[in-house]
């Protein structure tokens, strides 16, 4: 059996103020998966995003990104295999240009000249994005400012991108934009969001968070047209939304998932 590349096991987080966001937690992710995180707010799914490379560390629990343990001595490399897009593009981007934002990252790790210049513009094309390598960041759209977000994330060639509701605030071209690039990775990609048509259409699998539980995981379909599951845990699709009407997702990029998904499983 493969290592997962995201391997969470009993994972629980109390914060200074004594309230309890996780209760062991388990969460295996395989290469390729595209993985949708659902749940309402105050679900835990920041606590938990934010545990998988070592911003905030686990009361009780492990998680491995693969096989490496998420602690202090390990921090460099597990923030590099795993990218994090926060919601606010304007939270990633603060350098003069584009070109240079997206340079950050890998420069801290060493790479210099053409080396370094291949990287940002491969990161800058897989987004769409390398003919406003030059711009002020500040003179993009939120669009384009989120597209230049995951750039720099991409640079840093992760093993897993994680993305924090990746399509609030977007026009509904900018929206169908970005899913077509997450489309076309070849990363696997652990999604974060109360979009749940978005989900539908990006993700094979979702993981249901609630009072910091999984409570549910699995085909996505088969989850978002659960009733009562849907009801039980405050998720709601939009008014005459018919989840037949987009067909499954497929795998991430070209790649398939080098495990199957967990059988899924629910709790009350």
């Amino acid at each position: 059996m493969s290592v997962p590349v995201l391997d969470v096991r009993g994972l629980a987080h109390a914060y200074p103020d004594g309230h309890q966001a996780l209760f062991g937690v388990d969460l295996h992710v395989h290469r390729g998966e595209r993985v949708a995180l659902l749940g309402p707010n105050g679900a835990g799914k920041t606590t938990l995003v934010l545990h998988l490379n070592g911003i905030l560390t686990a009361g009780a629990g492990s998680v491995h990104v693969s096989g490496l343990p998420v602690e202090k001595k390990n921090l460099k490399e597990v923030r590099r295999r795993v990218g994090i897009v926060f919601q606010d593009p304007d939270d990633q981007l603060f350098s003069a240009t584009v070109r240079d934002d997206v340079a950050f990252g890998p420069a801290n790790l060493g790479l210099r000249g053409p080396e370094l210049e291949a990287c940002v513009r491969g990161a800058l094309t897989q987004v769409g994005m390398l003919e406003h390598a030059d711009r002020p960041p500040h003179h993009l759209s939120f669009g384009q400012r989120r597209r230049v977000a995951v750039a720099t994330v991409l640079a840093m060639q992760p093993e897993i991108l994680v993305l924090d509701e990746p399509s609030s605030n977007l026009d509904p071209a900018s929206r169908r934009e970005l899913a077509d690039i997450l489309r076309g990775l070849d990363v696997t990609v652990l999604m974060v969001t109360h979009d749940l048509p978005y989900a539908l259409e990006l993700c094979p699998r979702a993981v249901v968070l609630h009072d910091g539980q999984v409570v549910a995981d699995g085909d996505t379909h088969d989850l978002l047209t659960d009733t009562e599951l849907m009801r039980r845990h405050r998720l709601e699709l939009p008014f005459g939304f018919d989840p037949a009407a987009l067909p499954r997702p497929g795998p991430v990029g070209n790649v398939t998932p080098d495990h199957p998904p967990p059988t899924r499983v629910q709790r009350a």
